[in-house]
């Protein structure tokens, strides 16, 4: 990760706009994912290595992440 300081929530999406990411902190982040006309939404708290570097590569914008906003977000919050 980069030495820049980072203002969260960080806002990112899947290439396929089917999950929108929340990213609270380094290590929680919230998702929304869509199946067919429903979504879900859950929270994620990194407490193991696999789930850390997820949220990095979302927040570094690794692919297949892309940058979102908050609206795009909140449009699918039940």
């Amino acid at each position: 990760m980069n030495d820049l300081v980072m203002n969260f929530p960080l806002f990112r999406k899947l290439s396929n706009e089917k999950r929108f990411y929340k990213i609270l902190s380094e290590n929680s982040f919230e998702e929304i994912q869509l199946i067919g006309s429903k979504s879900f939404k859950r929270k994620i708290h990194a407490t193991q290595f696999p789930e850390m570097i997820l949220i990095q590569d979302i927040i570094e914008l690794v692919q297949p992440y892309h940058l979102s906003s908050e609206q795009e977000f909140t449009q699918f919050e039940l």
